[in-house]
């Protein structure tokens, strides 16, 4: 949780839509979520492209999950990230990350 800026906007895969805030606060959340992976999980950003413009950065590209969960079940999935990173005092940090996964649109529809 250390590159996660206080206040940073996270567009999280789980619940809830948006988290807002000190990063801190969901440690116990995410220590939990560990506990259910066999062995732990893995999460591997592919080929990500890479912008730098001043003390801002945008990281972006498909995201790989790979694990076993404790209650049976493999999980193979690719989502999408993007991170963006602020340099504040010579130190990066994440103030916003967005992940999704992709969907038949043919079958959304609108509210």
């Amino acid at each position: 949780m250390a590159p996660i800026d206080n206040g940073a906007i996270l567009f999280d895969l789980p619940p809830p839509l948006q988290n807002t805030g000190n990063p801190a606060d969901g440690i116990e959340g995410l220590n939990a979520w560990f506990e259910t992976w066999e062995g732990g999980v893995t999460v591997r950003l592919d080929n990500p492209m890479v912008m730098v413009e001043g003390d801002l950065a945008v990281v972006f590209g498909l995201s790989r999950m790979k694990g076993v969960k404790k209650e049976g079940g493999e999980l193979d999935a690719w989502n999408r990230r993007t991170i963006v990173l602020r340099r504040r005092d010579g130190h990066w940090k994440i103030i916003h990350e967005h992940s999704s996964y992709p969907m038949a649109m043919d079958a959304a529809t609108a509210p």
